[in-house]
């Protein structure tokens, strides 16, 4: 018996868009519908589940390895597909949204991999969801050579054999996508309208190219949502009739409880699986959320201060490699995040001396690759890792047989010898409202302070300060943390932005929107799971 035919999909509130019938084809639509129909219970469950595993570690403030897959993590035979040729160097690659000019500076940015990310550094307006994925395939049939209208500056493709390898990275399985409706007015799930229409255009194209359809796969919690995710690949592969195993993805373990499941998150997509990443704020952030009822033991210091040779990341970055390399899997490092300055040669070198300490610890503890937000970048972390891996494309064959990591061992927040500062307190809300500002305005990838930051910047920024106060961390200056010391705060910083950018620039802005759901996040008693929840409600477009 057939399958019945999947609901149409109605596009609700959304203006028109230029060439959008490339991308919202009838049959691309059908297919979207398809998967909806099929998977969307499912991650609905897995949804729950998160909440009812997050209420145990609210109860007993701990986690463990799982008891009941503890003969997959002791079976030692078993490993991921080998890499495909595309995928089987990956050094360094170069993170960013995916609107034109970025597309074509990433993709001749020299590095071996671009995260096409349509998750973090790209908000989820209706232009930048469906215009994202028109500028990919106009990559890969080379048709996005444009000259910038402001600059007058050109922006061409260089030759098919220097271009980054794509990887793109849809939103998380917790956001929908209200544009995109089925019948009985259900929002589809982001993950699979990202996914779905990427796929069923670029598939078979990206083969022809000698590449594939290759993801990255966020805010993944448990090896149950991984299965999710292989069951979508499967069915995917079968439905426009490519090979199975054809998909690659790669898995940021960027959540506290992911770090548990590692080899059964790799075990579950293992015909499919390319690797893990180590994501920083995004697991700092999973951190307060699930351990925010834990006590003084897992108070945060300031996100800068816990570095990733804090004691307790260590423990996560060591069994990552150890992991992945016991199975077969690519490795990847975290990202390095500076901004180069074209006004301050010091400031630059500064930096960069950090970014090449930082890439060359990765290079050194058995990373196969490792990520930086700007091209410039590209140059020093390829240097760290060339240094380490010379002619090889990878260094999976280091198996890191003398990690021993303990569960105990991922949660010793309390093994860092730093405090929260007041100091770090007025750089949560500055960050806090100047992110979640331009994410209004559609811009989901922002410098500041001489930093790339994205959604994961702007949730750590609101879950230190939601911690500290409820925490009552008292600074170093006597001040406690205090709903009314946040509010006191934030009201600062936007009068300094006012005074900064000037009045007509400020009352075009959505600043004081972003001072609002700022504190609301970080000062409601109920703590939001993500940010970009309510932010989404306010996003035009």
């Amino acid at each position: 018996m057939s399958a019945p035919a999947p609901s149409p999909l109605a596009i609700v509130d959304a203006e028109p868009l230029p060439r959008q019938e490339e991308v919202l084809t009838e049959a691309a639509l059908a297919f979207v519908a398809e998967l909806h129909r099929r998977f969307t219970p499912r991650r609905d469950e897995l949804l729950a589940r998160r909440a009812e595993r997050r209420a145990e570690i609210a109860r007993t403030c701990t986690l463990d390895f799982l008891p009941e897959t503890a003969a997959v993590r002791a079976d030692d035979s078993w490993r991921v597909a080998p890499a495909p040729a595309a995928l089987n160097d990956r050094r360094v690659e170069i993170t960013g949204p995916t609107d034109r000019k970025m597309t074509v500076n990433a993709l001749n940015s020299g590095a071996k991999v671009w995260l096409a990310d349509f998750e973090d550094a790209s908000a989820p307006t209706w232009e930048n969801v469906v215009l994202g994925q028109l500028n990919l395939t106009d990559a890969y049939t080379r048709n996005i050579d444009f000259a910038d209208e402001r600059t007058g500056k050109s922006y061409a493709l260089r030759p098919a054999g220097e271009l980054a390898t794509v990887v793109m990275r849809p939103r998380g399985w917790h956001l929908n996508e209200r544009h995109l409706v089925d019948a009985d007015g259900t929002p589809v799930p982001g993950a699979l309208v990202d996914f779905g229409l990427y796929f069923f255009h670029n598939a078979q194209r990206l083969l022809d190219l000698g590449k594939g359809p290759y993801f990255y796969l966020p805010k993944t919690e448990s090896h149950l949502e991984a299965r999710l995710w292989n069951d979508v690949f499967v069915f995917a592969q079968d439905h426009v009739g490519i090979p199975q195993g054809t998909i690659r993805a790669t898995v940021l373990i960027e959540t506290i409880t992911a770090a548990y499941e590692m080899e059964e998150i790799l075990y579950e997509l293992r015909d499919h699986a390319s690797g893990l990443n180590a994501g920083r704020w995004d697991y700092l952030f999973s951190l307060v959320k699930n351990f925010r009822d834990g006590g003084p033991k897992f108070v945060l210091p300031d996100r800068n201060a816990v570095t990733m040779t804090a004691p307790f990341m260590r423990a996560y970055t060591e069994l990552l490699v150890r992991t992945c390399h016991k199975r077969g899997a690519h490795a990847i490092g975290g990202m390095a995040a500076f901004i180069p300055s074209r006004r301050d040669a010091e400031v630059n070198r500064v930096a960069f001396e950090k970014v090449r300490a930082d890439k060359d610890r990765e290079a050194n503890d058995g990373f196969d690759g490792s990520w930086v937000a700007h091209p410039d970048l590209v140059p020093i972390a390829m240097e760290s890792f060339d240094r380490v891996l010379g002619d090889k494309p990878n260094q999976k064959d280091r198996l890191r047989e003398d990690v021993h990591v303990e569960a105990a061992d991922l949660i010793a927040v309390d093994s860092l010898d730093a405090k929260p500062t007041y100091a770090g307190l007025v750089n949560a809300v500055q960050v806090g409202i100047r992110y979640i500002e331009a994410w209004l305005r559609g811009l989901g990838a922002v410098a500041i302070f001489n930093l790339m930051e994205d959604a994961a910047t702007a949730e750590i920024s609101r879950s230190q300060i939601w911690q500290w106060i409820n925490a009552g961390v008292e600074f170093e200056n006597g001040e406690k943390a205090t709903p009314e010391l946040a509010r006191t705060v934030a009201a600062r910083e936007l009068d300094a932005i006012r005074e900064e950018i000037g009045e007509e620039a400020f009352a075009a802005g959505h600043w004081q929107e972003a001072h609002d759901l700022l504190l609301q996040v970080s000062l409601d008693e109920d703590y939001a799971d993500f940010l970009t929840l309510p932010a989404y409600e306010r996003l035009r477009g």
